[in-house]
């Protein structure tokens, strides 16, 4: 089954790539990071390249913006203005992971947001959790957001330690038929 899904997060630095690779090596998929924005030396591209073992098609990123900055922001300092009408998916008759930047409303212009992205992809979501004081809200409101977009979720990627009492309360209210995964892999080689 070829699957293309968005990976997106509750927040930054919450372990979206390595969720990412993990994808990529267990459906056999492409990989493809929209914008990059910061950290360009390894970037996320490049982190994927190194974490999966097999050979994986790794489209290059639309946006390689210099400073570690929302999109909007960074693009602005390189003197560049994104648009939705920039993005296109790439073409590939297998499966593909598309990773963004940041959580949901971080800005790629000053009208649009990540979320905005997924909606102009048509993507499905891969919501990737991190169990830390305020993750229950974060991932509660993200849902949220997702739902009201008219955004499917196709899965959650618990990712790390989690203790019962927030990854149960968690579990209880995602919507009906959302998966739920657990990244065995995190922060180490897939």
């Amino acid at each position: 089954m070829i699957k293309k899904v968005f990976v997106t997060g509750i927040g930054t630095g919450i372990g979206k790539t390595h969720v990412a690779a993990m994808l990529v090596k267990l459906w056999n998929a492409d990989y493809w990071k929209p914008i990059q924005s910061g950290d360009l030396q390894p970037s996320d591209s490049m982190q994927v390249a190194e974490l999966v073992d097999q050979q994986v098609k790794i489209f290059p990123e639309r946006y390689k913006l210099t400073a570690p900055l929302s999109p909007h922001a960074s693009a602005a300092l390189d003197s560049l203005t994104i648009q939705l009408s920039d993005f296109s998916l790439p073409d590939t008759d297998r499966s593909l992971i598309v990773e963004g930047a940041g959580g949901l409303y971080v800005p790629i212009n000053d009208e649009d947001f990540i979320i905005d992205l997924i909606v102009y992809l048509n993507l499905s979501v891969v919501l990737v959790l991190q169990d830390y004081l305020g993750c229950i809200n974060h991932t509660m409101l993200s849902i949220e957001a997702l739902v009201s977009k008219g955004i499917p979720v196709d899965s959650v990627v618990f990712n790390g330690e989690f203790s019962e009492a927030t990854s149960s309360i968690i579990r209880k209210h995602l919507p009906a038929g959302v998966e739920c995964l657990v990244n065995p892999w995190q922060n180490k080689e897939v």
